[in-house]
């Protein structure tokens, strides 16, 4: 039998819906008309270029929604991506509306926008706010597109996995960006692999080695505060680390493919390429893991920041009867980082059933973080292990008043 995802349909289901959601989407309503009763109004928390780019793909994707509120730590980042919205021409132009009432800067500048009347959040903060902003997203009654990973920690993990149950409760409808899940190469392929396509599956392989994202020199006028989250992609609790914030793609395929998540893992890796600058905060630069499924099967996984290296993304699984690139079995017709956003309305409609992707992404954000863990401390570790661990990486109180000095570079067998 066919297993069913969170949202109770079987991915053939899914694949189908996708395909109708074009034509759904075509027979919609008009946005012309910047208002009406099935405007659906958005609001943007997290204004950077990741944010930015995800309003475009869900105004690229979908007519009769409208970008109403934007919320920012820091003024020039809501600043910049006003202006970059309000510069759009044609079509897009009369999907933005945003009033100065409706611009919200600080650290408690998500409360402010979440206490207005969107009925939908696109969430691209640094990974280290998600838990608490998507509870308080939730928990205010709002739609809810956030970007991956959605913790950096275990406790973040356990909140977020709290408010995607409250979600489903609500029936609020729950997208969160890792979008090879909206890629009908796939979808199909995947499909095709769990039907033995390629036989039994014996062990899957997940890279993600690149050059380092960006790194930031600490301006005279920031304090710890402001250089931590303007440099977040550098520091472990703001980030998680890269086999976190970058690798989940990759080893949330795998993860798919085996239709779970792992159970243990050993690890190592470490930092052969960052000079001990504080630009570079604490991060390691390199990982290998060993996950290991239920059933036996094995995830090897592979994860880099090091510049002037050749980049090198990319999933494969291996069974008894071949091999798959996990999108080799299908074909797109759609950019699947727009497509995401147009399952996300079309759920909200009712054009398509009731669709919440978080259990998936946060398990898959929790395997990052198991192997993160059992590298930095040269551990084996379990998978109910790891998901209690009680570590708080994220400060409880933040404030620009104090300071957050980067942590120790992790060594095995002394980080505990």
């Amino acid at each position: 039998m066919e297993k069913k995802n969170q949202s109770g349909l079987t991915r053939r289901d899914f694949a189908k819906a996708s395909a109708l959601a074009g034509f759904a989407i075509l027979t919609a309503k008009s946005a012309a008309a910047k208002t009406n009763s099935d405007t659906i109004k958005i609001g943007l928390i997290g204004c950077g270029g990741r944010g930015s780019g995800a309003v475009q793909d869900c105004l690229n994707g979908n007519d009769n929604v409208l970008v109403v509120a934007l919320a920012d730590v820091f003024e020039d980042r809501l600043k910049g991506a006003r202006e970059k919205f309000e510069k759009h021409s044609g079509k897009l132009k009369d999907k933005i509306d945003i009033k100065d009432d409706m611009c919200f800067v600080g650290l408690d500048a998500y409360k402010k926008l979440l206490a207005t009347d969107v009925d939908m959040i696109i969430h691209a903060t640094p990974p280290y706010a998600r838990p608490q902003h998507i509870m308080a997203a939730v928990e205010a009654g709002k739609h809810v597109f956030t970007e991956k990973p959605i913790a950096t920690d275990a406790p973040g993990v356990r909140l977020f996995l709290k408010a995607v149950e409250m979600a489903k409760e609500k029936k609020l409808s729950f997208v969160t960006g890792t979008q090879r899940r909206h890629s009908k190469a796939y979808i199909e392929t995947i499909d095709k692999i769990h039907n033995g396509e390629i036989g039994e599956v014996l062990y899957g392989r997940a890279y993600w080695n690149g050059s380092l994202p960006f790194s930031h020199e600490r301006k005279p006028e920031w304090n710890d505060l402001e250089y931590r989250l303007r440099n977040w992609y550098n520091q472990i609790w703001t980030c998680g680390d890269n086999i976190v914030e970058q690798h989940i793609h990759n080893i949330d395929v795998v993860n798919w493919a085996m239709n779970g998540h792992p159970v243990k893992v050993v690890a190592s890796g470490g930092r052969a390429w960052k000079p001990r600058e504080e630009k570079y905060g604490d991060l390691w630069d390199n990982f290998s893991c060993d996950f290991e499924y239920a059933n036996g099967a094995h995830m090897f996984s592979y994860s880099r920041h090091w510049n002037d290296s050749k980049d090198d993304v990319w999933e494969q699984v291996i069974g008894t009867k071949g091999k798959s690139s996990c999108n080799d079995l299908g074909k797109d017709d759609k950019n699947p980082m727009q497509q995401e956003h147009i399952d996300l309305i079309n759920s909200i409609r009712g054009v398509t059933p009731y669709l919440n992707t978080g259990v998936e992404t946060a398990e898959s954000t929790m395997t990052c973080i198991m192997g993160r863990m059992a590298a930095y401390t040269g551990q084996e570790l379990t998978w109910e292990d790891a998901l209690k661990n009680d570590e708080k990486l994220v400060p409880d109180d933040l404030s620009f008043d104090k300071a957050y000095p980067i942590g120790p570079i992790p060594v095995p067998g002394k980080k505990k």
